[in-house]
């Protein structure tokens, strides 16, 4: 296993993480990025972003995610996909970053690993994964061309997804557990006079069954307890996420759901470890918070290693 030496590291290619690349590296403070699977995250998954600033007709968020990147490779980012850092030890305020290909020593490190989608542990779930159940509407939509699909949620993720997935689908249902949409008044106004979108209200998803592939979902009211057999040939959940933080658990400070808490400079239980984005502990989540984070995270991590000596050190080993 190799061995090698960064200022700082950045774990987690989202938003939150490509911005804190941007500002460290027109820093020139040496800098890499890891990434376990490719960089983006959750935000390439939708379709149309709306709110983040400087775009007003909205962009994709594969494209807004794929400029991060690009900005932050002009300024020379390190970045390395698939590969997931598994542990991080501490010694004397200096890191050890563990991942499945080497070690890597750093005085700083930015947490921006985000949330994943999270698994309602029904029967069938695991069985259809790939065969009709998918948590990404953007990736699998086209697959259900003319076909009756299911969306399960009331947020505004399975809101837009139910939205982005009439462009394919002859029909698409949404199931929501409550009596009314969770989801932004502009997103409940668009579905409801969506037609070729249904809502099943007070109602959760109890199996998924199939041949080879998702043909039906058992549907149940929980205010009436009665169950039905929906028909469909795929299956979209969007009932809430986890936090990426479980290789950091044992380390720093964990809210109640695991998110990571920080202090107002974003920096964690553990001096020099920060975190920004979607896996730190704020109330809401949008890629342009992620990115002020992000830029935060840096400017901080940039001042504790030049309070520490860190940065000083590293420039006289440059020369």
């Amino acid at each position: 296993m190799s061995t090698g030496s960064y200022e700082t590291v950045i774990i987690g290619g989202g938003p939150a993480g490509l911005t804190a690349g941007l500002y460290l590296c027109r820093s020139r403070i040496k800098t890499v990025l890891l990434e376990k699977q490719m960089t983006g995250g959750q935000a390439v998954n939708s379709p149309l972003i709306e709110n983040y600033p400087g775009f007003p007709d909205g962009i994709d968020g594969m494209e807004l995610t794929s400029l991060f990147k690009l900005q932050a490779d002009n300024f020379g980012l390190e970045t390395r996909n698939f590969e997931a850092v598994t542990s991080v030890d501490v010694t004397n305020g200096f890191k050890t970053l563990k991942t499945d290909k080497e070690e890597i020593n750093t005085p700083a490190i930015i947490v921006a690993t985000g949330r994943s989608p999270k698994k309602m542990g029904i029967p069938g779930e695991d069985k259809y994964m790939g065969k009709g159940i998918s948590y990404c509407a953007t990736c699998d939509g086209p697959l259900f061309k003319d076909k009756r699909v299911m969306v399960i949620g009331g947020g505004d993720s399975a809101v837009e997804e139910a939205l982005h997935l009439t462009n394919f689908a002859g029909k698409v249902i949404i199931v929501h557990r409550r009596d009314e949409l969770r989801a932004s008044g502009y997103l409940q106004e668009r579905a409801l006079s969506e037609p070729k979108l249904e809502i099943i209200w007070n109602s959760e998803i109890r199996e998924v069954r199939g041949d080879s592939v998702v043909e039906e979902a058992i549907i149940e009211n929980n205010v009436t307890g009665e169950t039905s057999e929906v028909p469909v040939s795929g299956i979209f959940f969007y009932v809430g996420n986890t936090p990426n933080s479980s290789f950091l658990s044992e380390m720093v400070e964990l809210d109640k759901p695991g998110y990571i808490t920080t202090d107002e400079n974003l920096e964690t239980s553990v001096p020099g470890i920060f975190a920004a984005g979607d896996v730190r502990s704020n109330p809401f989540k949008q890629v342009v918070i992620a990115t002020g984070e992000g830029a935060l995270a840096a400017m901080s991590a940039q001042r504790y290693l030049e309070k520490t000596g860190a940065r000083a050190a590293y420039k006289g080993d440059a020369k």
